[in-house]
């Protein structure tokens, strides 16, 4: 191969590189939206077991009541 064609094809390489998708993605953590706590969160909700029990105390999550037997 010659030295041009060595360039032209590494050249291709790094642009390939370089349009794939960040590394950062995979390193998105949910968080509560109310408090920020990473841990424990509710998909459902968007938020965390702490905040969502709060506001399902005050009625303030719709469809949400205390359960009871």
């Amino acid at each position: 191969m010659s030295t041009t064609a060595k360039m032209a094809r590494d050249i291709k390489l790094e642009v390939a590189r370089k349009a794939k998708t960040p590394k950062l993605r995979c390193r998105h953590r949910n968080r509560c939206w109310r408090c920020g706590r990473p841990r424990a969160f509710l998909r459902k909700f968007g938020i965390c077991r702490l905040c969502f029990r709060q506001l399902a105390l005050n009625g303030e999550i719709p469809g949400v009541v205390k359960a009871s037997w």
